[in-house]
């Protein structure tokens, strides 16, 4: 009986030395543990050159040099590039007047402090500028018509939409708008133009001062014009076009505005009736689940 149970703990024995790579014969018991403890040390070893950049003696650069093997660009083949010629030719376009433009800047000889600024849209308009000075009354019903027709709708557009159809889109539009006019406007204050030619019935009304960069009546046309066209109004929507390019060429044959705050001007009605959006689909569901005045919130 206890020769069976010490023959039984033997095999017992050797089974788990056999597993763990030992073995009684001969005295390799040592010499197997000696095996393992060398093959880890081996292994620490490789993983000392790998992490060091080294291995067989020579200097491992897959870490080193992967940054641009692993770029977008090192995958890129001639097709690739004739390609984005081909099917993106307006990025490639905006690239060419990158190049050219930096070339201009660069060699420009800049407006002296002394001088008049630049302003290409004055020289385009310059003989209307000399029309409407000769004639005054001429000036004066084409800004009174501007102010009482086209100003007029636009106001009255923006403000229908929120209060009839119950979309403040438009005239959370204008407020952002008008509100970041008003800053910029005060903290850059640009000198009247030459040749000016005010009148009392232009907007703002009475001859008083104004903010020339940028220009709200073009910004704000542009915010109506766009919400007439995400509600498929595309005929208000192309005579108000119209109509903002006919203001755009009033404005700048009195010198009423620089061509930079006419331009900005189209910039920002697009850019503020983007913003506007963003606010309601951030803010509309929240507010119209407390109840009540939903309308005042809807797209």
């Amino acid at each position: 009986m206890n020769g069976d149970a010490t023959h039984l703990r033997s095999r017992n024995r050797q089974h788990i030395n056999k597993r763990n790579g030992f073995s009684h014969s001969n005295g390799a018991v040592k010499e197997s543990k000696d095996d393992h403890r060398c093959h880890d040390h081996d292994n620490v070893n490789l993983m000392i050159k790998k992490k060091s950049g080294m291995e067989n003696g020579k200097i491992n650069c897959s870490d080193k040099c992967g940054l641009f093997e692993k770029a977008y660009f090192m995958r890129w083949k001639a097709e690739d590039v004739l390609g984005v010629v081909r099917y993106h030719p307006i990025p490639c376009v905006f690239a060419a007047c990158m190049l050219f433009f930096m070339g201009v800047e660069y060699t420009l000889r800049m407006i002296p402090a002394s001088s008049p600024p630049f302003d290409l849209g004055f020289v385009v308009t310059l003989p209307l500028n000399r029309l409407l000075a000769s004639r005054p009354g001429l000036n004066n019903f084409l800004a009174g018509l501007n102010t009482v027709v086209f100003v007029g709708m636009q106001t009255a557009y923006i403000l229908w939409t929120w209060l009839v159809e119950g979309r403040p889109r438009a005239t959370i539009s204008a407020l952002f708008m008008f509100t970041c006019r008003g800053v910029l406007g005060y903290v850059t204050q640009l000198p009247v133009p030459e040749d000016f030619l005010g009148s009392g019935v232009d907007f703002p009304v009475g001859n008083v001062s104004f903010f020339l960069f940028y220009s709200g009546h073009v910004a704000a046309s542009v915010i109506a014009s766009v919400d007439m066209k995400r509600m498929q109004r595309w005929e208000m929507a192309w005579a108000f076009d119209a109509l903002n390019v006919l203001q755009v060429v009033r404005l700048l044959s009195t010198r009423g505005h620089y061509t930079i705050d006419l331009v900005v001007g189209v910039g920002a009605g697009i850019l503020f009736d983007s913003l506007a959006g963003k606010y309601l689909e951030k803010h509309a569901v929240g507010i119209t689940a407390s109840g009540g005045y939903s309308a005042l919130y809807a797209m």
